[in-house]
């Protein structure tokens, strides 16, 4: 098992503070002490929810606001309210909390397995994952230094660029203006079956790439110093189990942006092309000016 997966189940195991309540361990080598990595604090959120009711419900869909930016360098505690408990739905919210003050909400609904209707999106052609670029290699060609602080930080994620739809292609061609799509996997295998643990996986990387979309069209990229890039808030619905350590499609797509925030969803496949989960995401993109 590689150290960066070690790091994210070590973030994944919460301590029981009391009833409904748990505390979440902060990153061991912090990029940015001033700021906690959004997908960090919607994960531990999800594992605590979790932790609250029966193991055959499972999660269908959560809703988060990040409110405050947290502090990487000290715990967060979770404190998870019973919403509704029904004979087939289960529904809990939770408040993440450093210093005193909220930091992030999320809003999860649970279900047991019941049979119904299915049909879903089909896959669009894409580059085998074998194929696709290693993003931490993009990001080390461009700026060697960067380049190995990403391989630390991100040590628990093998994300492979597969394109976009970028103005620099060919700007003559018809083309949707915002796409960009990955493949993603943690870096190494997890150590149980349990779809829970597939479930906070996932949640932890669905962050990282999702609001880049946004900036497709404009030729950015996030880490641009031009623009002040903040996750505002974050969806997932979950549709069919998946593993989190075997190749999923991140299928990005930006339908807008204005007033300094853009607007991400995405769509998640798993390789032998079933849509597994869906996602959402409204984030600042605000451009940044030289003061006089």
């Amino acid at each position: 098992m590689s150290s960066g997966v070690d790091d994210l189940l070590r973030l994944l195991d919460l301590e029981p503070l009391e009833v409904g309540l748990f505390r979440g361990f902060p990153p061991a080598n912090p990029s940015r002490p001033d700021r906690v990595y959004g997908g960090h604090v919607a994960a531990q959120a999800m594992a605590a929810a979790q932790l609250t009711v029966p193991e055959d419900c499972l999660v269908h869909s959560f809703h988060a606001y990040f409110i405050l930016a947290g502090d990487a360098t000290v715990p967060v505690v979770y404190d998870v309210e019973n919403v509704r408990d029904g004979r087939t739905f289960r529904t809990r919210r939770v408040a993440a909390r450093q210093h005193g003050a909220i930091i992030f909400y999320m809003t999860a609904s649970f279900q047991k397995d019941e049979p119904g209707l299915d049909h879903h999106d089909a896959m669009p052609p894409v580059m085998a994952p074998e194929d696709a670029t290693p993003l931490a290699d993009i990001v080390k060609l461009l700026d060697p230094e960067q380049g190995e602080q990403w391989k630390s930080q991100w040590g628990a994620i093998d994300l492979r660029y597969v394109g976009d739809d970028r103005p620099a292609d060919d700007p003559m061609r018809e083309r949707e203006p915002a796409v960009q799509r990955f493949w993603f996997r943690t870096a190494s295998p997890l150590p149980s079956d349990d779809p829970r643990l597939h479930v906070n996986a996932l949640t932890y990387m669905s962050d990282l790439t999702l609001l880049g979309a946004s900036l497709v069209p404009h030729g950015k990229v996030i880490g641009d110093p031009s623009i002040m890039p903040a996750s505002l808030d974050h969806t997932l619905w979950f549709h069919r189990r998946f593993r989190a350590d075997e190749w999923l499609l991140y299928d990005q797509h930006s339908p807008s942006a204005s007033g300094a925030r853009g607007l991400s969803t995405a769509r998640i496949f798993d390789q032998q092309g079933r849509l597994v989960a869906s996602a959402a995401q409204e984030g600042l993109i605000r451009p940044i000016t030289p003061r006089s």
